[in-house]
C-alpha cells in the first residue's frame, strides 16, 4: 500500500513539473499572452480619453499582397469590450482604432485605400461622406513611417477625431462618417478577415 501510495504521490508531482514543458513544447499556452502585443508592437490594455476608461477590445494584423507583406497593427478600444461588430459600428458611446505601422507607407497609397473601403463599405451613403473623406484624405502625409500612427477617436456629438503622426489634425463630424469609418475594418468588406477578428477579440 506504501508503495503504491509513493508511486501515485512522485507521478503526481511529475506531472505538475512535466505537464507545463509539454505544454510549451506543443505550442499550448499555459496562460493568457500579455495583451496588447502583436507583430512587436504593444498598446497598452486601457486609455483615457475625455475622462472615460476605453479597454482594448483586440489586435488585428493588416496584411497586403499576396505575400502578406505586414503593413500596420490595429488596436480598438471600446467602453465596453464586444465581438459584435454591428453592436460596435451602431454604438454611439466613444471608441477609438489606432493604426501603428510596422512598415513605411506611402500617402497616396492610404489615400486611395481609405476611397475604396469607404465606397465598398457605404455603399449609395458615400456620396453624403465625400466631402469629408477628402478632408481626410488630405491630412495624410507623404509618407507615413514605421513606428508611426494613425489614430481615429470617435466622441458621440462630437465627431471622429483624427491624429496623424501623434499630431491633431482635426474632427470630421457626423455619427455617419463615423459608422462608415468604423465599418471599414468591423463591416462585411474588412482589409483582412484576421484582421477584423482580431479587433473582436477572437
Amino acid at each position: 500500500m506504501r508503495n503504491d501510495l509513493g508511486f501515485a504521490r512522485a507521478a503526481a508531482a511529475a506531472f505538475f513539473v512535466v505537464g507545463p514543458l509539454v505544454a510549451v513544447a506543443l505550442g499550448v499556452q499555459a496562460g493568457p499572452a500579455a495583451a496588447g502585443e502583436l507583430a512587436g508592437v504593444t498598446l497598452p490594455d486601457q486609455i483615457s480619453v475625455e475622462g472615460k476608461t476605453l479597454l482594448l477590445n483586440g489586435l488585428g494584423l493588416r496584411e497586403a499582397t499576396w505575400l502578406k507583406v505586414d503593413v500596420y497593427v490595429a488596436g480598438l478600444y471600446l467602453e465596453e469590450k464586444s465581438s459584435d461588430p454591428d453592436a460596435i459600428i451602431a454604438s454611439e458611446r466613444s471608441k477609438r482604432l489606432v493604426m501603428r505601422f510596422v512598415r513605411d507607407v506611402g500617402g497616396k497609397d492610404l489615400v486611395k485605400a481609405w476611397n475604396e473601403s469607404f465606397e465598398e463599405n457605404a455603399g449609395q451613403g458615400f456620396a453624403a461622406l465625400k466631402e469629408r473623406v477628402g478632408t481626410l484624405d488630405s491630412w495624410m502625409p507623404d509618407v507615413i513611417h514605421k513606428g508611426e500612427a494613425i489614430t481615429f477617436t470617435y466622441l458621440p456629438e462630437r465627431g471622429v477625431g483624427v491624429d496623424v503622426q501623434d499630431r491633431s489634425k482635426g474632427v470630421l463630424p457626423g455619427a455617419d462618417f463615423a459608422r462608415a469609418l468604423f465599418r471599414i475594418w468591423l463591416g462585411p468588406k474588412p482589409p483582412g478577415a484576421a484582421l477584423k477578428a482580431g479587433l473582436l477579440g477572437h
